[in-house]
């Protein structure tokens, strides 16, 4: 069954990681998935790993969706601009939108991401903000008044939160919480309008970066794949009931028993 056929969904930063995932799984039920993201084929891709908007979009479509990739720098605010006029020319709606696009991460081993903040490069601290926090915030000033004249719509902030305890790296921990703060800002102000909104947080995914990296099996065990995301987010997406969640933060592995879905080998990683 695919539940989503006639939506219209934007997954920002979806060229590989968590945004794959989530555009597989709304491909799989139907859905039309813009994917957006700066690594486009024939051209170098972020620290070099595999994925990009391309491939996502065609993988998309061999689900049985339709998959549209716009390369967007979500620090450019004209860029973004540009891509939610495209979708209004060519669709007159959003029904869902991912905010997932995210920096910080560059250079993970070059830069220690465990070390005491003064210690960090600020250049993660610029990234966090830009490429994360504020590229969430442009993306849904652009993409409500698409949402608007339907009175309804599911913005998802992709985040990361463990029950509020420090996430032991300064920049990140304050990163995180603002993507968290804006989906409840976000959910007061939209809920009238019919549009929830709300913050996602997987756990430890198996992403092409932590695959780059030695693990041992008995840590990649405790990890989810990329498309267990996906699947939190395809319920969220098809429950007509989900403004009871809005403003909240919601976690993959507590939706995946309260939804019932598991994860790609049949699965719930543990709490």
């Amino acid at each position: 069954m695919q539940d989503l056929r006639g939506k219209v969904a934007v997954v920002t930063g979806a060229s590989r990681g968590g945004g794959r995932g989530i555009a597989l799984a709304l491909g799989e039920q139907g859905a039309t998935v813009y994917v957006t993201g700066r690594s486009v084929r024939g051209e170098p891709t972020t620290d070099d790993l595999p994925g990009t908007i391309d491939e996502t979009a065609e993988k998309v479509a061999a689900r049985g969706g339709m998959g549209i990739p716009v390369r967007c720098d979500h620090t450019v605010d004209a860029e973004v601009e540009a891509l939610f006029e495209r979708v209004k020319q060519e669709q007159d709606r959003i029904d869902i939108l991912v905010n997932n696009a995210w920096g910080g991460y560059e250079k993970y081993s070059s830069a220690p991401f465990d070390t005491s903040f003064w210690e960090q490069p600020l250049w993660r601290w610029d990234k966090m903000l830009t490429a994360g926090v504020r590229s969430h915030m442009v993306s849904s000033y652009f993409a409500v008044p698409l949402m608007l004249p339907h009175g309804q719509g599911l913005i998802i902030n992709t985040t990361y939160w463990d029950q509020d305890k420090y996430l032991g790296n300064l920049f990140y921990d304050i990163a995180k919480a603002a993507i968290n703060r804006m989906a409840y800002g976000l959910a007061l102000e939209l809920q009238e309008y019919g549009i929830t909104a709300v913050a996602l947080s997987p756990g430890w995914m198996r992403t092409e970066a932590v695959l780059a990296h030695d693990h041992t099996p008995e840590e990649l065990a405790t990890t989810e794949s990329v498309e267990y995301i996906g699947r939190a987010v395809v319920a969220l997406a098809t429950d007509r009931g989900v403004m009871e969640k809005t403003g909240q933060v919601l976690r993959t592995r507590e939706l995946g028993r309260d939804y019932g879905f598991t994860d790609i080998d049949g699965k719930n990683p543990p709490l």
